[in-house]
């Protein structure tokens, strides 16, 4: 049994009889099989009705009842015994049956279920069985729902071990960062000082030092004044991106469990593209439709890390155009609808998402990525960061074949 387990999966009987044929031909089959619930009855190969087991001996055990339908037609045993049956098709899901036998009336609980096979081709199955399977079930729910629990938390205490560690590094390292970012502008102006001293001092002396001129000449005295700056010039420029990184790593891992701030959502979505810069960096084009957005009160952590799976997630998607003449693309729109929402939209051009899959891309541990390299956890979990912690919502938006584009809604008040 599995939660898609259809009526098809379940032993069926095969029990037809035609209303013609007496009686006494429907003992003689219950006699043969024990386990058989019911008969079906057809006429001339359609469908007249169905006689469960409980029902006919019920009418054959009354005064006179074997005298009256043994030896009649079934049809005139029909007559009295005919009560409403439930009809399923053979794709419909066990729980699905379960649920429609027990919304019977009390007297019909435990009346066959007829199943159809193919037009004009019927079974019979036992509501017991069918009982059977459906607790086979709810005990395999069960089973998974403890395990999707105990999965979650463990990702949940894994982000905040990790939003814990991200943030002691990222303070560690802050110091030192910002130690060299503000000391390399000093740099840069003491070497301009040193190098108008001395050229002050080349246009006061007339004469030559041939000392002085030997030792230029082995420092390569020409070429250090032109490169020096451009070193010191990359050094700002890299002291200054390293400074932008660890506030964004700083800013990630606040997880926000405590209450929620104002935050600046270009921030977020600009720290996100900084940590992932890196694979940014083969081939992908960003483009940024920013919009005039207010401080929205959010947990700021928390929509990193939604940013943080659904860029990723386009990332993924892109990989797949490597062989792909058109440039692969993620667009990051945000604007404000009705001056109550704020609205995030990160699309790609990829291949997009099956419409058979979109239903359950949100589910626990539902991915389509290879195995090793997907929890199915990621985008279960930004559902609920903005369903349940912001009261927002997360809609797929998706053409097989044309890109797939997911939208945040975020209310303001």
């Amino acid at each position: 049994m599995s939660l898609d387990s259809t009526l098809a999966e379940l032993s069926l009987h095969d029990c037809q009889i035609d209303v013609s044929r007496p009686g006494r031909d429907v003992v003689k089959l219950f006699d043969l099989d024990s386990l058989l619930p019911g008969v079906i009855l057809v006429d001339r190969g359609h469908l007249v009705g169905v006689v469960s087991r409980r029902r006919f001996l019920e009418h054959m055990s009354r005064p006179y009842g074997v005298e009256l339908f043994s030896r009649r037609p079934i049809a005139s045993l029909y007559s009295f015994a005919h009560t409403e049956v439930l009809c399923c098709q053979r794709e419909t899901l066990i729980v699905m049956a379960a649920r429609r036998s027990l919304q019977r009336p009390p007297e019909l609980l435990y009346e066959p279920i007829l199943v159809e096979i193919e037009p004009n081709e019927y079974r019979l199955l036992d509501v017991h069985q069918l009982l059977v399977a459906q607790s086979e079930i709810h005990q395999l729910t069960t089973q998974l729902l403890n395990e999707q629990t105990k999965a979650q938390m463990m990702q949940t205490e894994k982000m905040s071990s990790l939003g814990r560690m991200v943030a002691g590094v990222a303070h560690e390292i802050r110091n030192p960062v910002n130690c060299i970012n503000g000391n390399v502008g000093f740099l840069i102006n003491y070497f301009e000082d040193l190098m108008e001293l001395t050229n002050a001092y080349e246009r006061s002396s007339d004469i030559e030092n041939e000392e002085i001129e030997t030792l230029k000449a082995d420092l390569e005295f020409d070429f250090l004044k032109q490169d020096l700056p451009k070193i010191l010039d990359t050094m700002k420029v890299s002291a200054e991106r390293l400074t932008q990184i660890v506030s964004s790593l700083y800013s990630f891992s606040h997880v926000g469990h405590g209450s929620r701030k104002l935050a600046n959502l270009h921030d977020c979505l600009d720290s996100t593209l900084l940590i992932l810069s890196n694979r940014l960096k083969k081939g992908v084009e960003v483009v940024k439709q920013y919009g005039d957005l207010p401080l929205v009160k959010c947990y700021s952590g928390q929509l990193s890390q939604v940013f943080m799976n659904l860029v990723g997630n386009a990332i993924d998607a892109l990989e797949s155009l490597e062989n792909s003449t058109e440039t692969p693309r993620i667009t990051l729109t945000t604007e404000i609808v009705d001056d109550e929402r704020a609205i995030v939209r990160i699309t790609d051009n990829g291949p997009g998402i099956p419409e058979a899959i979109q239903q359950r891309i949100f589910d626990n541990f539902f991915t389509t990525k290879p195995p090793g390299k997907g929890t199915g956890l990621g985008l279960a979990i930004a559902y609920q960061i903005i369903t349940e912690n912001h009261g927002g919502e997360l809609k797929l938006s998706s053409k097989f074949g044309d890109g797939a584009t997911f939208e945040i809604r975020l209310p303001l008040q």
